[in-house]
C-alpha cells in the first residue's frame, strides 16, 4: 500500500455544527488562566484511596467511555462517575463550567479543541507523569503534540479514531473488481466508484461523502493530500496550503465522480449526522470512513489507508484527548485513572477487545487484532498518521459555512475554478488573532 507519511501536525473530526460553538467557550470563560498549572506530584500509579472522580465525555465516544469506566471501577477503590454529553452541547457545557470553576476532575475533548483549551488553561500540567511512563515513545504522537504547550504536556489520548478507506467486498465482486485489493491511487478510487455505479443497481452508488460537513471533509480528504507528499497548512497553522497541484487533483477527482453520478446524491447537503449511513446500509461501494465503525459495519469490508494522487497512503488521526481539569482537587487520584487507561490492561483487554484502536504503537499487534488483519492495518496506520492543529481550526474548517466548505463546494459542485481565492480566505481565518 505504499508508504505512510508521518508529520507533526494536528486534528479534527468534529461535526460541522460543533465548529460554530467553539466561540462560546471564550465567551463563557473569558481569557482563561494561562496553561501553567503545576504537574501533580504523584507516583507513577497515582493514588487509589476510594475517591469518587467525575469524568465528562461527548456522546460519540459513549461506548468506549462506558467500557473503560466500568473496567476501571471494577478493579479500583476509586470510582469514576461518567457523564455523557450530547455532541452539539459539549463545547458550551465545558465553557460554562470553565467559567464557573466547576469542571469535572477529568474531561475528554475532541482533539481539534485541545490546543485552545490547553492555551486557556483548562487542563493541569501532567508532564512529569507522562514523562515517567516507560512507554511514552509509543503513545500516539499526534494526540500528545496537540496537548503540548511551551514544552509542557496536558493531555493523553482517550479514544483514537482514524479515517480509512473501506470497501464493500460484495459490490466489488459484482463490479468485476478484486475484493481483496484496495485502490492504490486516487485514479483507481475514481475508477472503482464508476464501475460500481455502472452496475445500475437501484439505490446503489459508487461512493459517498459529506459535502456540507467541514469536519467530515478534513477527516477524509486531507489524508489524500498528505499521502501525495504535501502539507495542508504551514507548520504554525496560520497559512493554508490547499491550492497545490495535488490538492487540486483531489478536488477534480471528486468533481468528476459527482458529475458522472457516482456520488450518493444526498452527499451534496450532508452536514455530518448521517454521512456514513449509505455505506453502512450496503448502498455504497467504497468510502473514506471512520475506523471506529468497523465493528458495527454488518458486511464484509476491506480496509486500507487513504490513497494519494500518485500512491502512498495516510490517515487523519482524530478522536479525543483527555486530561485533568484545572478545577480538580483530586489530581493524584485522577492520574490513577489516566495511568491505568494507558496500560496494556485497558488498551488491549478493553479497547482492542472491542475492536477499537489502541493509543500505543507497541500494542498494535495484540491477541485481538491478530485475529483480524484489518485491525492490524488500522493500528499500524494510527502510529503513522497526521493530526493537524491550528488555533483557528474550527473557524477555518469545521464551522458551518467555513471557507474550507466553500472551497470544496465551489470546486466539486460548481467547478468554479476559485481554488486560489478560496485558499486565501482559509489563510485569512487561520491567521486571525
Amino acid at each position: 500500500m505504499g508508504t505512510f507519511r508521518n508529520r507533526r501536525v494536528r486534528s479534527l473530526i468534529g461535526l460541522a455544527a460543533a465548529g460554530a460553538m467553539a466561540l462560546s467557550l471564550a465567551a463563557c470563560s473569558g481569557n482563561g488562566p494561562t496553561a501553567t498549572s503545576a504537574a501533580p506530584s504523584v507516583s507513577a500509579e497515582g493514588t487509589d484511596d476510594g475517591t469518587t472522580l467525575t469524568l465528562w465525555t461527548r456522546a460519540p465516544l459513549e461506548k468506549q467511555a462506558k467500557l473503560l469506566v466500568a473496567a476501571y471501577n471494577a478493579a479500583h477503590k476509586n470510582q469514576v462517575e461518567l457523564t455523557v454529553v450530547p455532541n452539539d452541547d459539549y463545547v458550551a457545557k465545558v465553557g460554562a463550567a470553565a467559567g464557573s470553576g466547576s469542571l469535572p476532575d477529568l474531561f475528554a475533548a475532541d482533539i481539534v479543541y485541545v490546543p485552545n483549551w490547553v492555551k486557556q488553561g483548562l487542563f493541569q500540567d501532567i508532564s512529569a507523569n507522562i514523562d515517567g511512563l516507560s512507554y511514552k515513545d509509543a503513545i500516539n504522537k499526534g494526540h500528545l503534540a496537540a496537548g503540548t504547550s511551551e514544552g509542557k504536556e496536558y493531555v493523553l489520548p482517550f479514544v483514537l479514531d482514524l479515517s480509512m478507506l473501506f470497501w464493500n467486498k460484495d459490490l466489488f465482486k459484482e463490479a468485476g473488481l478484486d475484493p481483496d485489493k484496495a485502490p492504490a491511487t486516487m485514479d483507481e478510487y475514481v475508477a472503482a466508484a464508476k464501475k460500481i455505479q455502472a452496475l445500475n443497481k437501484p439505490g446503489v452508488y459508487g461512493t459517498a461523502t459529506g459535502l456540507n460537513c467541514g469536519g467530515c471533509l478534513v477527516f477524509t480528504w486531507f489524508p489524500s493530500i498528505w499521502a501525495s507528499g504535501d502539507q495542508v497548512m504551514s507548520a504554525d497553522g496560520t497559512q493554508s496550503l490547499l491550492n497545490g497541484a495535488n490538492a487540486k487533483k483531489v478536488y477534480d477527482d471528486w468533481a468528476d465522480m459527482w458529475k458522472s453520478g457516482a456520488v450518493l446524491p444526498s452527499s451534496k447537503d450532508e452536514a455530518g449526522p448521517t454521512w456514513t449511513a449509505g455505506f453502512t446500509s450496503g448502498k455504497v461501494g467504497l468510502m473514506l470512513y471512520p475506523a471506529t465503525l468497523l465493528s458495527s459495519t454488518p458486511f464484509d469490508v476491506g480496509v486500507a489507508g487513504i490513497p494519494g494522487v500518485g500512491g502512498g497512503a495516510s490517515t487523519f488521526v482524530g478522536g479525543d484527548g483527555i486530561g485533568i481539569s484545572k478545577d480538580s482537587t483530586h489530581a493524584a487520584q485522577a492520574w490513577s485513572f489516566l495511568n491505568w487507561m494507558m496500560s496494556e490492561d485497558a488498551q488491549v483487554n478493553v479497547l482492542a477487545k472491542d475492536n477499537d484502536v489502541v493509543s500505543r504503537s507497541d500494542l498494535a499487534n495484540n491477541e485481538y487484532s491478530s485475529k483480524d488483519p484489518r485491525l492490524i492495518t488500522i493500528n499500524e496506520v494510527a502510529g503513522k498518521g497526521d493530526t493537524p492543529v491550528a488555533l483557528n481550526f474550527q473557524q477555518a474548517f469545521n464551522a458551518v459555512g467555513s471557507p474550507w466548505v466553500t472551497m470544496v463546494r465551489n470546486q466539486v459542485l460548481n467547478q468554479a475554478g476559485t481554488v486560489d481565492t478560496d485558499n486565501d480566505q482559509i489563510t485569512a481565518v487561520l491567521g486571525q488573532q
